[in-house]
């Protein structure tokens, strides 16, 4: 029997599904982050890892017949793809390609449209008649608009300002602070070392905050979402007339977004993970 392993590997987690012939659910695998960043031998290894968790129940000549579709973030970075080519997973077979491309893959079932990412970083990817476009998704500070690793920045940024007495003080700002125990110092040396990631960790208390009227945290969210409207607005003026939001902040920053944008949206047909087990290989059925 064949099996198809679908992997997303992120900017804050890597997950992992595991499908028989037929298409049943038969392993799953979840690892820390898994972004092209962290270094060729530290993704190596976070993706050995989730391969298996996902196939542990499978004998080894299973095992060695597996599929593999991966979507890895910032697959682009120069060497990443030739080095993970290059690396025997003890599987049948490796398709790559990126974290936007699974995801399109899986919301849209191989046709055209385009998907919005908004997760730790942001990215669109249209397909228009078969042709790939890319659309952000340089990085985080300078790219990543409306990301979970921007709410988390402009949050620190906030936070430091209050407690210099330059702006006012919130809930937000004292939210964010005591993680630093309301200490400049702590939160400078907390900086030097932050990743996407661990900014992006900070979104979801943006989000409470805003929820809860936060008047920052509002302004914060608001320029968010006037980012992602952008994006919809540049996807649309392209000609796309399927749009899908897709990453753990999507449905969070939708109900932020103006009628009008919301009108262009359409929901996904499957998920990444399901556009990585296309990649392997396997045709699953819209969901």
């Amino acid at each position: 029997m064949t099996f198809f392993l679908g992997i997303d590997a992120g900017g804050s987690n890597c997950r992992a599904r595991l499908v028989d012939a037929a298409g049943r659910e038969v392993g799953s695998g979840r690892a820390g982050a898994a972004n092209a960043g962290i270094g060729i031998d530290a993704l190596r290894t976070v993706l050995s890892d989730v391969i298996g968790q996902a196939t542990a129940m499978l004998s080894p000549a299973e095992r060695a017949g597996v599929r593999v579709g991966m979507g890895i973030a910032g697959i682009r970075r120069p060497g990443i793809r030739a080095a993970l080519e290059a690396t025997d997973f003890g599987v049948r077979s490796v398709a790559l390609a990126s974290d936007a491309q699974i995801a399109h893959l899986g919301a849209h079932g191989g046709g055209d449209g385009a998907i919005l990412i908004l997760g730790t970083g942001s990215a669109a990817l249209l397909r228009i008649e078969g042709r790939e476009v890319a659309l952000g998704g340089y990085g985080f500070p300078v790219s990543d608009e409306g990301s979970g690793a921007a709410l988390g920045l402009s949050a620190v940024r906030h936070a430091l300002r209050a407690l210099d007495g330059r702006t006012q003080w919130t809930p937000l700002a004292d939210a964010i602070s005591a993680r630093f125990d309301h200490d400049t110092v702590r939160a400078v040396a907390w900086m030097a070392g932050a990743s996407p990631r661990d900014y992006g960790a900070l979104a979801p208390i943006v989000m409470d905050h805003a929820d809860a009227d936060d008047p920052i945290a509002r302004s914060i969210v608001e320029d968010a979402a006037g980012h992602v409207e952008r994006f919809i607005e540049t996807i649309v003026a392209r000609g796309v007339t399927r749009c899908t939001l897709v990453g753990g902040l999507a449905a969070r920053l939708h109900p932020w977004l103006r009628v009008r944008t919301v009108a262009h949206l359409c929901p996904p047909l499957g998920d990444p993970l399901d556009g990585a087990i296309r990649l392997a290989g396997f045709d699953l059925p819209a969901t």
